[in-house]
């Protein structure tokens, strides 16, 4: 028994060495940890348990019969952050370069499968150089059978992946279709085809870094949802991310006790909206002077950044956050932004938190790039969003709310539960200078009359009361407030039912 207790203990060395220490160096070389040191680093001390820690390739062609490492490049298992569940699978760039064979895919496919038998999320940290050649086909069918089951645990689990090294060609599809990606800068990249490939095809001279790095994903592309300088901080940043999350859609998310009081007033947000209608003013201050301890974990802050998402906590509770950016493009819904707002709802809806929604929007931004691109369509994404969704929605219109963007951004009449109004709100078809040169036309070379009119449109209209009246908005509130009126919406919406019609699902316009 002795003899086969230090043989295991050897092989557990073995594997645990990876491609050996002449690797692990050049990894740390590059200023990347190895797989198993994220994972250390991600989960609680002495917590992660491994599993297939012996599990190997089948592959013979091309000499691989004499190479087998165990592991086969990729490190799975379970343990928790903060005490609570997860499964992860962190790829290992020491052993074949982290590519994907058959026998590295059943691992992952094998732990994705008991995450949703028990309901908790999958963390994948990517740092792979593609499909293990070798393998052919095998390696191909391999990524395949994790991209099912990325999308059968879509809406089931959460998934998260830590993009930390190279993901290119196929793989990248599968932290594509999971729920949030984070990637670290200058170290990883995620593209379809490579700069050599790019330069081949359409003789464009691009570096990697250029063509799918951190920063191109986070500020052209709008694949990642956050970037980081390095390992550490991106793999500290995902624990405190991962506590506002739930483990599973039949769950409602974490609550987590705060000495900040629901009734908390803030009288500095009384001069928050400024006097003049045209001067932009910071919503994120609004933002981080409502939710708990000033506590708020924005997504994708360099990209689309005329809307914020993002999530934050009212009396422990979490919620998800959108709003308008006055400072960015007036606030106007753009294609980029309504895709960006209308993910993050259908997360929220498909795990229980509940959304609050800041409203202060022109309209949807006019142009020909805007409707060659699509606007309609992507426009709809948002709206579709909102309608669909059932989880508590709380609105609060700070300022301007004018046409079909005041419809998309969570209204009464998208199942709104509570819609506020600040006094300062303005709800109407258009702005009143539009307004007054459509309805009085005739009238456009007397610019007297014309500021008569606007006047007059501006009082009967551009006020939240209008709206009070036919019940659209619940009630015009102080804005100091705002923190208080949210917090208690929220626990009388705490027991709130309301179903969709059976479907197998909507087509929503994609």
């Amino acid at each position: 028994m002795h003899d086969i207790i230090q043989e295991l203990a050897k092989k557990r060395s073995a594997a645990r060495l990876g491609g050996g220490q002449k690797r692990i160096d050049a990894q740390h070389g590059k200023g990347k940890l190895t797989a198993r040191e994220r994972i250390e680093l991600l989960l609680d001390p002495g917590t992660f348990e491994e599993w297939d820690m012996f599990k190997e390739h089948r592959c013979s062609d091309f000499g691989m019969s004499e190479t087998k490492i165990p592991s086969d490049g990729v490190v799975t298992g379970y343990g928790t952050i903060s005490g609570r569940m997860v499964f992860v699978f962190s790829q290992d760039f020491t052993v074949f370069g982290g590519a994907l064979s058959e026998a590295h895919a059943e691992k992952i496919c094998k732990i994705m499968e008991h995450a949703m038998k028990v309901g908790v999320p999958v963390i994948g940290i990517n740092d792979s150089g593609g499909a293990r050649i070798q393998e052919g086909v095998a390696s191909l069918g391999g990524y395949a059978d994790v991209f099912q089951r990325n999308v059968m645990a879509s809406g089931v689990i959460p998934q998260i992946s830590l993009i930390m090294g190279p993901c290119a060609g196929g793989a990248v599809y599968s932290p594509a279709m999971t729920d949030f990606i984070f990637m670290v800068k200058d170290t990883s990249y995620m593209f379809v085809t490579g700069p050599e490939v790019v330069k081949t095809v359409t003789h464009e001279e691009v570096t990697a870094e250029e063509l799918g790095g951190a920063v191109t994903h986070n500020t052209k592309s709008g694949v990642a949802d956050l970037s980081f300088e390095n390992d550490v901080e991106a793999l500290l940043m995902l624990r405190r991310f991962f506590n506002f999350l739930p483990l599973n859609n039949r769950e409602k998310p974490p609550i987590r006790p705060t000495p900040d009081l629901a009734d908390r007033l803030d009288f500095s947000l009384d001069t928050l909206v400024p006097e003049n209608p045209n001067k932009p003013y910071d919503i994120k201050e609004l933002i981080i002077k409502t939710v708990d301890d000033c506590d708020f974990f924005e997504l994708q802050p360099d990209y689309a950044k005329n809307i914020v998402i993002g999530f934050a906590r009212m009396e422990g509770q979490t919620v998800g956050i959108v709003a308008n950016q006055p400072m960015v493009l007036a606030g106007c819904l753009d294609i980029k932004s309504s895709i960006k707002a209308a993910r993050f709802v259908r997360f929220c809806d498909a795990y229980n938190i509940p959304i609050i929604t800041f409203v202060d929007v022109p309209g949807f931004m006019p142009g020909t790039a805007q409707e060659y691109g699509g606007i309609i369509k992507h426009g709809a994404k948002l709206l579709y969003a909102y309608a669909e969704c059932t989880v508590p929605k709380v609105t609060v219109i700070t300022r301007k709310a004018y046409g079909g963007a005041y419809d998309v951004m969570a209204s009464k009449h998208l199942r709104g539960d509570v819609n506020f109004a600040w006094p300062s709100a303005e709800i109407a078809v258009m702005g009143p200078k539009g307004a007054v040169e459509i309805i009085f036309r005739e009238e456009k070379n007397n610019p007297a009359k014309l500021a008569e009119r606007e006047a007059e449109y501006k009082a009967k209209f551009a006020n939240p009361f209008v709206a009070g009246a036919r019940g659209f908005i619940d009630d015009v509130i102080q804005p100091h407030e705002t923190r208080k009126r949210i917090c208690r919406s929220l626990v009388m919406l705490r027991n709130k039912k309301l179903e969709n019609p059976w479907r197998k699902h909507g087509n929503i316009p994609l």
